[in-house]
């Protein structure tokens, strides 16, 4: 008997029909505590698949998880954490469920956030070591969890090596020097293109790029050997066991010169698919979608125009039209797919550069649960951020720290991780992972349901989509077609329970509800899908 805590004593998990082929409701058990306990989840004959379109987690390390007591999360936090991410069993919807985590750098760094790379061949003590990495490596594979590393390539720290033979080899005037042509530099006296930065090497005459900070000088793409030593970096960690990488600041490899950098990852991840073809890739390509799909025929790449407080996710969460939603949905994916038959929508809420979506998304006003119910019963591969699930916040704030968006997960078990250097955001959510996870209404228990249904109708992430056309209702959903199955996932963002006809969107015969999750419950007579507010619905 499969169990799974329910993230509302009255949002029920549903399967089976009435003798009038309507509609029927199992009598659920409850446990000692008065929660009720899911039984026999439904899961379709066809959900054991492993390709890309899997839900991620983005892990910060450094804030994640603390192994050893020094206030710094680390690769062994995440490794005690597993069996709180994904134990191995998804059909028992105890653990979060995710099929792949983000981590970001994990190189050695002078920076709290290792986006400036001393090494990319050692782990940041801080983090741990190889040995750990390997054994995360080898524990997510036994669990069916692709892992990918973040993988900012675009510039380095002032204090790599190659960055210091560089700097040398200009003291010494000798361009002969493998080194001399490392990085893009100028003259003090050359004119410097308008919209980038340089800065100076102290006491010198030597200009380098510098476009993100002083302390993380850019690499000259247009050096055959710099192209080499970071494809001998990808293909390390690829023959290491990774599966994949994020791709920090991809459009800056040419500044301004989006073809260039189209064709430098064209070649870069082209030659890693030489030797994985299945190389899960995703880039940071921060911008609107007209940009955007300058780089999807090469790479995913995150949906950004769909997150944060003014994206559509949230915009709808917010007692939103689903049926704008859903048209926009259909768009997207018609669109991304014209441009690469592999392309994939990599929706998010938010991630480490933005402020926290518990800011905005309540879990006291219900719209948390409805944002994730939008982004996770989508198609594609959605990315979850670290405490996301339990509404941690934080925001830039006065102080102007990104530090403030990457504060200490909460556990609420004496895990001894610490706010980052830097940061100063002082009012934090009230619940922890225990707190929450003993909450059968709790936005974790939520998270937890959702994957769960994802995983079971693997049409959801995989299939032919096609929005719901609903008309004078906010009330919208989608059909989603995969391997001889169908689904139908409907939404209902309102404050109200509303009623809408099926026969009015779609003539497919959907006589059976397998899964209901939000605020409330469902109930389907004939055509008619009546819906809870705040509550979603998977139809078969």
């Amino acid at each position: 008997m499969k169990r799974f805590v329910c993230a509302l004593a009255a949002v029920l998990l549903l399967c089976g029909a009435c003798m009038a082929e309507d509609f029927y409701i199992k009598v659920y058990p409850t446990a000692e505590n008065g929660e009720a306990i899911i039984n026999d989840v439904p899961f379709s004959e066809n959900w054991q698949v492993n390709d890309n379109n899997r839900v991620f987690y983005e892990i910060f390390v450094g804030s994640f998880s603390d192994s050893n007591g020094d206030g710094i999360g680390d690769l062994r936090g995440i490794i005690n954490r597993m069996d709180y991410l994904n134990d191995g069993d998804p059909e028992n919807g105890l653990s979060l469920g995710v099929e792949g985590l983000w981590l970001t750098p994990i190189f050695t760094s002078p920076s709290y956030h290792k986006y400036d790379v001393a090494d990319y061949y050692e782990i940041d003590p801080q983090f741990g070591t190889m040995e750990d990495l390997k054994e995360l490596i080898a524990l997510c594979h036994e669990r069916d969890v692709k892992i990918i590393l973040d993988l900012p390539i675009n510039h380095t720290s002032t204090q790599c090596r190659w960055f210091i033979n560089f700097s040398n080899a200009h003291l010494m005037q000798n361009p002969r020097n493998i080194y001399y042509d490392y990085y893009t530099w100028l003259d003090a006296g050359q004119a410097i293109p308008a919209g980038r930065h340089f800065a100076r090497v102290p006491g010198r005459e030597l200009l380098y790029e510098a476009n993100f900070s002083d302390s993380m000088p850019e690499l000259n793409f247009d050096n055959e050997a710099v192209r080499k030593l970071v494809l001998d970096v990808a293909m390390y960690y690829l023959d290491l066991g990774v599966d994949g990488f994020r791709f920090d600041a991809a459009k800056y490899i040419y500044y301004g010169d989006h073809k260039r950098s189209v064709d430098f990852w064209d070649w870069y991840i082209g030659e890693m698919r030489k030797v994985k073809p299945d190389v899960y890739t995703v880039a940071e390509v921060w911008d609107g979608d007209g940009i955007i799909d300058q780089y999807l025929p090469v790479t995913n790449c995150f949906h950004f125009t769909a997150s944060q407080t003014a994206g559509i996710i949230a915009e709808t969460a917010k007692e939103g039209d689903v049926n704008r939603f859903t048209a926009y949905i259909e768009k997207y994916q018609n669109h991304i797919r014209e441009k690469s038959d592999g392309a994939m929508n990599m929706m998010f809420i938010a991630n480490h550069d933005m402020d926290r979506a518990a800011g905005y998304l309540t879990m006291a006003s219900g719209r948390a649960h409805v944002a994730a119910s939008l982004y996770l019963l989508s198609p594609g591969s959605p990315f979850i951020y670290y405490g996301e699930e339990i509404g941690i916040l934080g925001s830039r704030g006065g102080a102007n720290t990104d530090a403030n968006r990457r504060l200490a997960m909460l556990w609420g078990d004496g895990d001894t991780v610490q706010n980052p250097e830097g940061s100063t955001y002082k009012k934090q959510s009230t619940y922890t992972v225990q707190d929450l996870d003993g909450m059968s209404a709790s936005l974790l228990n939520h998270y937890k349901q959702l994957i769960m249904i994802r995983k079971a109708n693997p049409e959801i992430a995989r299939g032919e989509y096609h929005a719901l056309p609903f008309k004078g209702t906010k009330v919208g959903g989608f059909t989603a077609s995969w391997n001889g199955g169908t689904v139908a996932v409907v939404h209902n963002t309102t404050e109200k329970d509303l009623t809408v006809d099926l026969l009015q969107a779609t003539d497919l015969p959907f006589r059976q509800i397998t899964a209901v999750a939000g605020m409330g419950q469902a109930w389907l007579e004939g055509t008619k899908l009546t819906i809870s507010a705040q509550t979603s619905v998977v139809l078969r």
